[in-house]
């Protein structure tokens, strides 16, 4: 504010500098102007040998006629008719076309006198006019600037201060908004009313809260899940060490590997569905990739019911074949788990897009679920055991990685069962 204030006196004063100095300009030149407008009237009336004398003048002008010998032949009311306004040198460059300034005290007044001069014949026409007019109004207007500068200053200051402060004022409200939440209180920002930057700046950072809020949530959801999740492998090797040592023998290394791989698996999806969310760029390779062949490199052959791809043309697409693979694994997984009694899997093409279908014949997925299934450690069937059920994470990681490759994935209803299907771009 202090520097703005600042700014604006030196411009008031540079612009006050600037109109006194035109001002003076600008009555100077209508002096000098009116002067060799009244010697040349004056000429004019010498060639038309209609010249009076006294010579008639209008204002404060001071007129002589001069002959060859510099001698006065008619002079204004007022002026001296003895000797010439001007000096031999003088004259010379008033002839010449100069404004030629000499003190007013050679006619008895102060200031200054402008002297033009103008030829007719053998004649010369002096007309002097004095300056003090212009002067005068000049520091007229210099007195009523220095008087009006500091206060017009001084009210525009208070008027910049108290207008900056009212626009300013959304501005700090959304500031101790951000101190109150920084200082651990949840909620939003005062949003000011209207449609103006202010405003949507509070909208949009309230959105941001709003997400960062969301994803504090999920993290802390997340934590708690995994910890859950990781409470029931980690318990169940603790309670077959504590028997073993209990009743003095060891323990059954077949039972502490399932746990120990279960512990395992568990923890590769959470570490997996981490860089997928992040987007990890050892997830990201770019390649060339057929999806039919995939297909039948992920159908297991020994499944508990059949896993089959149904024949076609190749479909390509570009991404990172590893990702991809984990992706239809995942997929083929749940179907042969909640399958009856086949599964099928299937590549084509669908307007710009390749598509790929996961169907079996089992239970399906009630629509009100099927965006919930995407959710980490999500089960339908709660009542599930854990070690036929799985985490939980398999739909969500495969979610993570198909936007990690501009893919989209939807469940329909194959009738019965579930159709699993997944939009990618191909290859160009």
């Amino acid at each position: 504010m202090l520097i703005g204030s600042v700014g604006l006196a030196v411009g008031l004063l540079l612009g006050g500098l600037l109109l006194v100095a035109v001002l003076h300009y600008v009555l100077i030149r209508a002096v000098d102007n009116g002067a060799r407008g009244t010697a040349d009237d004056i000429a004019s009336l010498i060639s038309a040998d209609a010249l009076a004398d006294p010579i008639p003048t209008a204002g404060t002008q001071y007129i002589q006629v001069l002959d060859a010998q510099d001698r006065i032949r008619a002079a204004s009311v007022g002026a001296d008719r003895l000797r010439p306004l001007l000096h031999d040198d003088e004259l010379a460059r008033a002839r010449s076309g100069h404004v030629v300034v000499v003190a007013a005290n050679r006619i008895g007044l102060t200031g200054q006198l402008r002297v033009v001069a103008a030829r007719s014949t053998d004649r010369t026409v002096l007309v002097a006019a004095p300056d003090r007019d212009v002067q005068e109004s000049v520091l007229t207007v210099r007195d009523v600037l220095l008087i009006a500068y500091p206060l017009l200053v001084g009210a525009l200051a208070g008027l910049a201060w108290h207008v900056v402060g009212w626009a300013l004022a959304p501005v700090e409200a959304l500031r101790q908004g951000a101190e109150e939440i920084s200082g651990g209180q949840a909620g939003r920002l005062p949003v000011p009313e209207g449609d103006d930057e202010v405003h949507r700046l509070g909208m949009t950072l309230n959105r941001m809260l709003g997400r960062l809020d969301a994803a504090r949530q999920r993290q802390r959801d997340f934590v708690a899940d995994a910890a859950h999740e990781l409470r029931s492998p980690i318990a169940s090797l603790r309670t077959q060490l504590d028997v073993a040592a209990h009743i003095g023998e060891p323990a059954s290394i077949p039972d502490l590997a399932v746990e120990v791989d279960r512990l395992g698996r568990l923890v590769d999806d959470l570490l997996l569905l981490a860089r997928a969310e992040e987007g990890d760029p050892r997830l990201r390779r770019r390649e060339p990739v057929e999806l039919t062949a995939l297909l039948r490199d992920v159908a297991p052959s020994g499944a508990r019911v059949p896993v089959h791809v149904t024949p076609g043309e190749p479909q390509w697409t570009i991404g990172d074949p590893g990702a991809l693979r984990q992706v239809f694994d995942n997929l083929v997984t749940n179907a042969v788990r909640h399958a009856t009694s086949r599964v099928t899997l299937a590549a084509g093409r669908s307007a710009d897009r390749v598509v790929v279908t996961v169907t079996d014949d089992g239970p399906g997925i009630p629509a009100a679920d099927r965006d919930r299934v995407f959710d980490r450690f999500t089960r339908l069937d709660d009542a599930r055991a854990r070690d036929s059920g799985g985490a939980g994470l398999g739909l969500a990681i495969v979610r993570e990685l198909v936007r990690l490759h501009n893919g989209t994935i939807i469940l329909g209803d194959a009738g019965p069962g579930l159709r699993v299907a997944i939009a990618l771009p191909p290859r160009p």
